[in-house]
């Protein structure tokens, strides 16, 4: 049954592909950040209790009721925060300020004597900052990571099974030097491997503040000067399993979040030139596609088996690049100590890890449909001759024949030649029957140096 809903989505990711954007609702969704603020406001008020020096006291029962208000964070929870935020309840008049909601929603959960000490001398972005940072990074880890990985498997196990099929390579267009289709899938995994691990580095590196309005913890050390702050805040953030950042404005400066997302653009970067190679290979019939009975191909030509996968992926990979890219430049930016431009984009992040997600599962289908065509590759090897060029060469350089470059040059450059006019020039040359040999043995398939090797060791 089709979801009317979907139908009037104003984007795509809550509409034409909510399905496959899912997985993140739990992290970058509104509710998400609210119950993460949640989280953030009531460890904080843990923390306090925890100090010799701070007159509040729970009990174990109490502790497990707070605990719970983001642990058991429901819908029935999100409307109640905006509805306390927009229009007034439970009491309290319309906050029109986003924390401040999640501030007296953490009331309704505490005992009346710790009223007081709920967001005792925060800032809000005390508060926002850790909660993206809960959220962002195990989407990443939990969400894009696991994916990104299962693409790479399903190019390691090409890269295994295909290590020694011969494949006509290209640079610049023209035929080149050929490779074998095993090696061409083990560069792209090993590049994404390398760029996975820069993602997990930086996930592992995003950081939180917990400093007050200006960064300089005022409030707090008006109020118990005594307390050591810098060292409580530390351990706060630490706590979150977060790394802390010091010092800072009044907003955490988002050099952690700019180097995560440029950690995606790299992964995204790979990926995009992936897709577009793996399309080129289907419309060179290197690899032919699982053709679904039921899918339409083309409106005016029923023949066609379009790669749909591989476009749709490399749409959504420059995409997510694009706003990557915006959201890693914008957010490292604030007019003096900060303004609220940095809150009206971050709601965004989000999306932008929805079209990675888009992207990394699209890959993962097209993958899992598409097969070398073994014929069409030797064939094209066959007809391009000119390709053991280089070997032919190579091998005479190293018999000594300081005119090697140039008569392969003369014979092959600009021209169609066949496997016949190397044996002529091979029968016209002054080398020792063995070299001779040699040359005759050379065929474009088996001109493909070390390629299994490699291909096996992805």
């Amino acid at each position: 049954m089709t979801d009317t809903h979907a139908l009037h989505a104003v984007t795509p990711l809550d509409g034409r592909y909510a399905g496959r954007t899912e997985p993140l609702r739990e992290y970058a969704s509104e509710a998400a950040l609210m119950g993460a603020r949640v989280r953030v406001e009531v460890e904080y008020l843990l923390a306090l209790a925890d100090l010799d020096e701070v007159d509040l006291d729970f009990t174990d029962e109490e502790r497990e009721t707070l605990r719970a208000a983001y642990e058991e964070f429901g819908d029935e929870d999100a409307a109640l925060v905006k509805a306390i935020e927009t229009e007034g309840a439970r009491g309290y008049d319309a906050t029109n300020h986003d924390v401040k909601a999640v501030e007296y929603f953490v009331r309704e959960h505490a005992p009346e004597r710790a009223h007081p000490w709920i967001h005792f001398a925060l800032t809000s972005e005390d508060v926002n900052n850790l909660a993206h940072r809960l959220l962002v990074k195990p989407a990443v880890e939990d969400v894009l990571v696991p994916e990104l990985r299962e693409v790479r498997d399903a190019l390691v196990e090409f890269a295994y099974d295909y290590a020694d099929l011969p494949m006509l390579a290209r640079t610049h267009g023209q035929p080149a030097t050929p490779t074998t289709f095993g090696k061409e899938m083990a560069v792209y995994a090993a590049r994404l491997g390398r760029a996975i691990a820069r993602v997990e580095d930086a996930s592992d590196d995003l950081a939180g503040k917990l400093a007050g309005a200006s960064g300089t913890w005022a409030a707090h050390h008006a109020a118990f000067p005594e307390i050591d702050w810098r060292a409580f805040s530390r351990e706060f953030v630490e706590g979150l399993g977060l790394a802390y950042v010091e010092p800072t404005t009044q907003v955490n400066p988002s050099d952690d979040l700019g180097a995560l997302f440029d950690a995606l653009t790299g992964v995204n970067g790979a990926l995009i030139d992936l897709s577009r190679d793996v399309w080129l290979y289907v419309s060179q019939r290197y690899l032919g596609q699982e053709a679904a009975k039921s899918e339409t191909g083309s409106s005016t030509m029923p023949h066609k088996v379009n790669p749909i996968d591989f476009e749709n992926a490399e749409g959504n990979l420059s995409k997510a690049n694009s706003d990557l890219d915006f959201l890693s430049e914008y957010l490292a930016t604030s007019r003096l100590q900060r303004d609220l431009s940095d809150s009206t984009v971050k709601r965004n992040v989000g999306a932008s890890l929805a079209y990675c997600l888009l992207a990394y599962s699209k890959l993962q289908n097209g993958l899992a449909k598409v097969t070398p065509n073994e014929v069409v590759m030797r064939e094209d090897l066959e007809a391009n001759p000119e390709v053991i060029g280089e070997a032919v060469q190579t091998i005479l350089r190293r018999e000594g024949h300081g005119d090697a470059y140039e008569r392969v040059k003369d014979l092959t450059r600009g021209e169609r030649v066949t496997i016949e006019d190397f044996h002529d020039l091979f029968a016209e040359l002054d080398v020792e029957e063995s070299v001779r040999e040699e040359l005759l043995a050379l065929t474009p398939a088996s001109y493909t140096g070390v390629a299994g090797d490699v291909a096996r060791d992805a």
